[in-house]
């Protein structure tokens, strides 16, 4: 079976439009990864982040990617919802998988918890459409992080934004804007399993 182009089906979306813009709700992990994505995205979305990230650890790592995320934001002039932390219901539902293999059930569960978060409030709130930085990281799977987001959407009733944002050097592009705003780029995804395995290699 051909691998599907996300970063293609993403381009027909935005040419349905027709020169209007749609509104969509853009889960983010970090800066570093939104830069890229707000920048391709711009042009065709009225762009509200949201930064909802219970699988952050520790805290004070938590606090410092997030003010980091306001504070490029403040510069870009792009809006922002922040939400609760939420580190136990995310211990809640991961636990069980501690034992999983970095990028597996674990990693998926975690995508899971955040997009179906984004989806609920992007209806609550009236946008258009929601979506999520993550695959512009060369680390995960954008198969799994659009399945589930696409699955979600059709759960609740609003349309998901297919991408792969690291298609077309959004990954290249994004360590760029980082220097440019120097942006602190974190050495691990987030959560502790990550980190132990970052300090392991």
């Amino acid at each position: 079976m051909d691998k599907i182009n996300y970063d293609k089906l993403m381009q027909e979306e935005i040419s349905t439009f027709n020169g209007t813009k749609k509104s969509i709700l853009l889960h983010s992990c970090c800066g570093p990864c939104s830069s890229a994505c707000i920048e391709r995205l711009k042009e065709h979305f009225d762009i509200t982040i949201i930064y909802y990230n219970p699988n952050i650890e520790p805290y004070e790592e938590y606090l410092h990617r997030k003010n980091e995320q306001i504070r490029l934001l403040n510069e870009l002039n792009i809006k922002y919802i922040d939400d609760d932390y939420n580190n136990d219901y995310y211990h809640k539902l991961t636990e069980p998988l501690n034992n999983e293999k970095e990028g597996g059930k674990r990693c998926a569960v975690c995508f899971g918890i955040r997009l179906k978060y984004t989806a609920k409030k992007a209806l609550d709130l009236g946008y258009d459409y929601f979506a999520t930085t993550l695959t512009v990281s060369p680390h995960k799977n954008s198969d799994i992080i659009n399945n589930i987001g696409y699955r979600i959407g059709k759960e609740y009733g609003i349309k998901f934004l297919y991408s792969d944002f690291k298609k077309r050097e959004g990954y290249k592009r994004s360590i760029e804007l980082s220097k440019k705003y120097d942006l602190y780029r974190q050495n691990y995804c987030g959560c502790l399993y990550s980190k132990e395995i970052n300090n392991e290699e």
